[in-house]
């Protein structure tokens, strides 16, 4: 039997219930702050991660699903391209290619879809996993370096959660600086490291020459003591990078967003300045990020665009689905009404019946002809549908049906043009 690969799962019903209330509910509260919808391709030029993301992170280095392009012409170059592994990069690509700064406005844009890694699967994480991601990008007359725009951005994202019923978050804050602190910080990140860096693992031992900064965001416990004795980023900060942070943390103060400071948090990939946030929940564990994002606001420049600070996030909706503690059936909608037809010939009427109902609102599954009473019955219950419709012969030369309250038992008569008020009084309403 072929499964399956490892790493990637399927979603089924009811789940899909789950995933749709979560998906519905970020469109609705997205489309409150202005945002609107992109989607971009699910494989792009390996360039463009290599040189967003950055060639050292294990994202480059160690996840990508890449592959050489072998359908060109022969008299082109072999190209290499990668599947996704994050939103950002293929959003700002398609932001400078379509000459989006030219509006001379703040493009808000968010996109739900697959993002592929090769890591290790675990609870929560997969080598196919979904995102919904958000970004604010624009020129810098749009106002896009303003912190009102980052402190806009977390807002949205404690409305999101608390629409969806996510209590008890944690907004975690930092800033990571910009292009005119980050080398002063880095030296005294090497100096700091040099004493201790033999007792790490290998990874920060790599990372402490190629980016000091990612030695922060490393997981193995043992080396956690090492890392809480480094020197803070935020002591580091210019005036500049202060004040934005400064304002960012009085915003979210004047709207009632909670956060508390960590001066050790890092964003995992190279394009993030200034601003970078987590909220993590209990639920999940040690691993209980259920979404991150930050501020890049080079990263256009560095992709060959116009200059257009930006800031985004990307919740993890494997996660975040985990971090819902609700089931699916409490979301999931079953059927208004199953429709039975009880005899030859009787599918024709009850297909006709069927979308008549459907052209109304009412939610209906049909049955076959060929099925007995009680197996119609039966097959309601175990739907979950509340009524089930009777059509026979004597029904249709009366226009009326037998609707059966699958609850109650109680079963009533009911004149075809009022069967879609009995079945769902709130339609008509």
């Amino acid at each position: 039997m072929i499964k399956a690969v490892r790493g990637t799962r399927d979603l089924l019903p009811p789940d899909t219930a789950l995933w749709n209330f979560v998906e519905t509910a970020a469109r609705d509260i997205f489309r409150l702050y202005n945002f609107r919808e992109i989607r971009t391709p699910i494989f792009e030029q390996t360039q463009l991660f290599a040189r967003s993301v950055g060639e050292e992170t294990d994202i480059v280095s160690k996840e990508m699903f890449t592959w050489e392009d072998s359908s060109r012409a022969a008299s082109e170059k072999t190209q290499s391209l990668t599947l996704r592994p994050e939103a950002t990069a293929g959003i700002v690509r398609a932001y400078i290619e379509h000459d989006l700064n030219r509006t001379g406005l703040l493009q808000r844009l968010y996109m739900i879809g697959p993002m592929f890694r090769r890591e290790r699967p675990q609870k929560g994480r997969y080598r196919q996993f979904f995102q919904i991601d958000a970004e604010v990008i624009g020129p810098p007359t749009a106002g896009s370096e303003s912190p009102s725009v980052d402190a806009e951005l977390l807002e949205m994202l404690a409305t999101f959660l608390e629409r969806i019923g996510i209590t008890g978050w944690t907004l975690e804050l930092n800033s990571v600086g910009c292009a005119n602190d980050r080398p002063r910080y880095n030296e005294a990140l090497r100096a700091a490291l040099a004493k201790d860096l033999d007792k790490m693992c290998a990874d920060c031992q790599r990372r402490a020459v190629t980016n000091p900064l990612r030695v922060l965001d490393c997981k193995v416990p043992e080396d956690q003591p090492i890392i809480e004795k480094l020197p803070r980023m935020l002591d580091y900060l210019d005036e500049s990078c202060r004040q934005h942070f400064q304002a960012v943390q009085d915003l979210l103060a004047a709207v009632g967003v909670p956060y508390v400071i960590n001066s050790r948090m890092v964003r995992g990939l190279d394009y993030y300045t200034r601003t970078a946030f987590e909220f993590t929940h209990g639920a999940l564990g040690a691993q209980n990020a259920i979404l991150g994002g930050g501020r890049y606001d080079g990263l256009s420049e560095w992709l060959g665009g116009p200059k257009a600070p930006g800031i985004g996030f990307a919740i993890g909706e494997d996660r975040l689905v985990l971090a819902l503690g609700r089931t699916a059936e409490a979301l999931s909608h079953p059927p208004d009404a199953y429709l039975a037809p009880l005899g030859t010939g009787m599918d024709r009427e009850a297909a006709r019946l069927a979308r008549e109902l459907r052209r109304q609102g009412v939610v209906v599954e049909l049955g076959d002809e060929s099925f007995r009473l009680k197996k119609s019955l039966e097959t309601a219950s175990k739907i979950g549908a509340r009524y089930a419709v009777i059509i026979g012969e004597n029904e249709v030369k009366a226009d009326a049906f037998a609707l059966k309250n699958l609850a109650t038992g109680e079963q009533v008569t009911v004149p075809r043009a009022e069967l879609a008020r009995r079945i769902q009084p709130t339609l008509l309403k």
